[in-house]
């Protein structure tokens, strides 16, 4: 199993930036496709965008140009840089290992207009 650790979130204002990162312990982080999740006050959760073990990347919508994920294999370490962000940005955002379904415990950004 993997144990992810989420950290970076805060209180930005619009058109700010963050970088969130995801600490991975135990076996195999190199070997995961990854993602990050986001949920919204009172929304379901959705994957915001994901990274494969062979560096390929997928974005929401939403997100397209404004996010960009990326992985450190040798530090075992989940990033996703956020740029241009925007109120309906805020929310609880989770690491995950989406194969193995595994998750950390989210940090929460919250983006003030």
């Amino acid at each position: 199993q993997v144990q992810l650790v989420e950290s970076g979130g805060g209180l930005v204002q619009a058109g700010g930036s963050l970088r969130l990162s995801c600490a991975a312990s135990g076996s195999g982080f190199s070997s995961h496709r990854m993602g990050w999740y986001r949920q919204p006050p009172g929304k379901e959760r959705e994957l915001v965008a994901a990274i494969d073990t062979g560096g390929n990347t997928y974005y929401a919508g939403s997100v397209k140009g404004r996010f960009t994920i990326s992985r450190d294999n040798a530090k075992n370490t989940l990033y996703l840089q956020m740029n241009s962000l925007k109120p309906e940005d805020t929310a609880m955002y989770y690491c995950a290992a989406r194969d193995i379904d595994s998750w950390g415990k989210g940090t929460l950004v919250t983006v003030s207009s």
